[in-house]
Formats: structure tokens, sequence, C-alpha cells
């Protein structure tokens, strides 16, 4: 019997060009383990920058890939569960670029005496190889195994702080959540598998029905799966962990929180409900329109009322994610449009918030505090900190020309194109929720540039090296995205799923 198989069986085909990416991950997850096991304590600080390499490293093999394929080619294996396809190329680099960012913004970061030790790159970049993984995976199985193999690291994260309270608190109710969001998703993809009998995203499109003897099952499982990711991108009503867990993690762990992981499960969501819910838009179309509607609204409205620049964006974070959604609402009808909104949405989005949380380091190096009260005069001290903050929150704000205006001009214009009556209604809805954010982010603006110097406040700011480089990188993408749009719009056009019925690709 075993010998008959054995005939029957052919090895899988795998291109080890398009895997390079996740190889090379991989092999500096491997390396950072041995350096953090030989390397005495006094050389720890090379663990940094071999994650840092390892990452920029991991950018190449995109790049080259990228160049390699056209604009409707793909490379597909294992039956076409793994795809590497323009669209998954784009989000790669985001997501390596932003994991590069995350380790200039950890490698001086102390807290309480606490430094970075190997445990935390190691944690790091397996999310980041998550992350990775997830862009090509175009099977429940691979998009749920890809989504936890982000998601276990970032728990562990979380609660980095051992010996504070709040980063213990930070851990528990994400963990305890997260676990909750991936059993009611794991409910919903058992439901489809047991419909359709596949787990292969683009034959579940070509078999779900959402008409006749099994359209109860198909509909309870596509909420169930849509649920499920609105957990992973702190959606409204399933927002409760964000606030707290971004508070209480340490700083850098909650920028790539509120960015990378984000992002990852936004990658996540696009993937399934244009490869494999296609013909059930008129069931998805509707619970995508309230978490949008819900998420900017809520979001922004607890913002105005905090009084810690990190909790503020934590909810700011939670109302951007309702505009990521926004197109999403019509992506059934708009296709590539709605894609391409939800991708350059997502670029500047990183490229913007990570900036901003790289200032919020520097000045609590200095301030020693939280509180949005010390952001009073930094203008006046810290001229070039005054000014980035200034940058990026402009830029979260939609203000021309930097990055943010043109994000939400995609998104809005997705939805007018749409020409429908619930398009425009939401559309409604985001222009005054974009009138809103004004509130919060001016409060923040208004202490940096009209308020005084808080006393015991230093004379000037701290901000390391690695801390400047990420100042300077996000500063430039910000302010280029917003002058040159055309840069992230050909970006968010070329990232189209090329491969959406699986094959071979070419």
């Amino acid at each position: 019997m075993i010998a008959a198989l054995a005939a029957g069986w052919t090895a899988p085909v795998i291109d080890y060009h398009a895997l390079a990416p996740e190889l090379v991950l991989a092999g500096g997850i491997c390396i950072v383990l041995l350096a953090d096991l030989f390397l005495d304590e006094s050389r720890k600080w090379i663990i940094s920058s071999l994650a840092g390499l390892t990452l920029l490293g991991a950018v190449l093999p995109v790049l080259t890939v990228s160049l390699d394929l056209g604009p409707d080619e793909f490379r597909s294996m294992f039956d076409g569960r793994y795809v590497v396809d323009q669209f998954s190329l784009v989000m790669k680099g985001l997501f390596l670029v932003a994991g590069y960012v995350v380790v200039l913004l950890s490698s001086r970061h102390v807290e309480e005496g606490e430094t970075w030790k190997g445990e935390y790159w190691f944690l790091l970049l397996t999310s980041i190889l998550g992350m990775v993984m997830m862009s090509s995976s175009r099977d429940l199985v691979s998009v749920f195994v890809a989504l936890e193999f982000l998601s276990i690291p970032a728990y562990m994260l979380a609660a980095w702080r051992k010996r504070d309270s709040r980063s213990n608190e930070a851990g528990v109710k994400y963990f305890l959540l997260g676990v909750f969001a991936s059993a009611v998703m794991l409910y919903g993809m058992s439901l489809l598998y047991g419909t359709t009998n596949t787990t292969l995203l683009s034959e579940i499109g070509s078999r779900i029905s959402f008409d006749g003897d099994l359209a109860a099952l198909n509909v309870l499982g596509t909420v169930f799966v849509v649920v499920g990711f609105a957990f992973k991108v702190s959606a409204v009503p399933f927002h409760a962990w964000a606030p707290d867990t971004y508070e209480g993690a340490p700083t850098p762990v909650t920028a790539f929180l509120s960015v990378a992981s984000k992002s990852g499960g936004f990658v996540a969501l696009v993937t399934v409900l244009l490869v494999a819910f296609p013909a059930g838009s008129d069931v998805w179309q509707p619970l995508i329109w309230v978490l949008a509607a819900l998420t900017m609204t809520v979001g922004n409205v607890l913002a105005l009322r905090q009084d810690n620049i990190v909790r503020m964006l934590a909810y700011s974070s939670i109302s951007q994610g309702g505009f990521v959604l926004m197109p999403l609402a019509v992506a059934g009808t708009m296709g590539d449009g709605a894609l391409r909104a939800v991708v350059l949405y997502l670029l500047l989005y990183a490229a913007t918030n990570l900036g901003m949380f790289a200032v919020v380091i520097a000045v609590s190096r200095t301030t020693r505090s939280g509180r949005i009260s010390s952001w009073g005069g930094l203008f006046s001290y810290a001229p070039v900190l005054g000014t980035l903050a200034t940058v990026f929150l402009a830029s979260l704000a939609g203000i021309p020309p930097l990055g943010g205006w043109i994000a939400k001009f995609a998104a809005f214009q997705v939805l007018i194109d749409a020409g429908t009556g619930w398009s425009y209604a939401l559309a409604i809805v985001g222009a005054v929720n974009s009138v809103v954010a004004f509130g919060y982010y001016g409060t923040v603006l208004r202490e940096i540039w009209m308020k005084p110097v808080p006393e015991g406040v230093p004379a000037r700011a701290d901000t390391p090296g690695s801390l400047s480089l990420a100042l300077a990188i996000t500063g430039v993408a910000t302010v280029v995205l917003g002058v040159l749009p055309s840069i992230g719009l050909n970006l968010a056009d070329v990232a189209r799923f090329a491969a959406a019925v699986g094959g071979t690709g070419g």
C-alpha cells in the first residue's frame, strides 16, 4: 500500500525565488536565536542590528520577484494555496519596511531599566514572518495559520514589561479576546468547509451559494469569519482590547500593533472577501458598512475625551480602521477600485502612524510623561520634533499636501463612484468624522505651538540616532507620498489579485 501511494505521489513544485523573503526571515530568526545564545551580555546590542539587516535583506527578493512578474502574472505553489502576485509583494514590502522602522524605534528604547533582549527580536521577526505569509495565503488553513503566527508573538510582546501590571493587563486582554476572535473565525471557516468541501479560497468562491438549502450555513459562516477579522482589526464594537493594550504595551510594540499587525488583519480580510466571497457581497457589504460607520464614529468620539497621548492615538487608530473599511463596503461592486483604495490607505497610514509614535517615544524620553499636557511648548525647545509632530498629525487628519489626504480622497472617491444611496450615506458619515478628528489632533497641536513648556522639562530633547533615522524615513515618506501622490497611487494600482483563481502561474 505504501508503495502504491509512493508511486502516485509527486513532490510539490516549490519556487525558491518566490519564497525567498520568507526564507530570509526564517534564516534571520535562527541567527538571532543563536546570537542571543552565544553573545556576551555586553554585545547583545548586535542582535538589534541583525534583526534590522534581516528585514532589509528580505526586501531585496521582494523587489527582484516583483521585477520578474508582469502585471497579471503570479507564482503559485501547493495547488494554488500559496500565491505570490503583485498584491502580495506590495504588502510584503509594507510589512518588512514597517518592521524595520519598529526595529529602529526599539533598538535604543529602555523602559524602567529593562532593555530589549534576544527574545524580543525573535518574537518581532516571527510576527512579521506571519504577516508576510498572510500576504500569499489563498487557503482557509494557511490564512488561519498565518494569522496565529503573527498574533501569538504579539500577545507576548504586549506583556513584555513583566513587572508592570498595566503591561500584564495589556497582554492578558489582548490574548483572551484574540483567542475568542480566533475561535469565532475558525467556527465560521469550518461551516464554509462543510458546505463547499474545500478550503481553497478560489474554489470556495466558485462553489459557495447564498441561495438554496445551504444558504443559511454559508451566510452564518461568512458573518463569523468577518466578525473574527473585525476583532483582529479592532473594529467597533470589537475594539475593547485596543486602548488598554496600546497603553500598557511598550511604546514600540504599540506602534507595531497599530500599524503592521492591524494591516495584517486587513490583508487577510480583503483576501477572503474578494477571493472567497465575491458572490456574497449582499451579505457582507451591509455588515462592513455598519462596522465602518461605527468604527469611525466611536473611535473619534472617544479620542476627544483622552488626556493620554497613547490612548488618544489608540482611539485614532480605531477610527482610521473605519476609514480603511469604507471602500470595502462597496467592494462587491467596485472591485479593483476598492482594493486600490484599501492598499493606498494602508501604505500611507503606516508611514504616518509609525512616524507619530516615533515622536511620542522621543517626547516621552524627554518629559517622562505620557500626558498630552506634557507636550506644551514642544516647538520652542525641540523645533524639529514639533514640526514632525505637526506633519504627522496633519496627515492623519487628511490635510493636503501631506500623505493622509490622498488616502482619504481615494476612499471617498470609491464611495462616490459606487453611486448608491448607501455609499453616499457612508461618505457623509466619513466626512463628518474627518471634521471631528480635527478636534483631538488640534488639541495636541495647540499644546505644541501655543502652550508654555511645563516645569521640569529639559531644555533639549533626547533623540538617539536610530530614533532620528526612523523619524527621517517616516517624515520623508509622509511628505513625498502627499506631494507626489502618483507614487502611492501607482503602487496601489500594481497591487492586484492576479491569481484569484489559483492555478499554475505565469
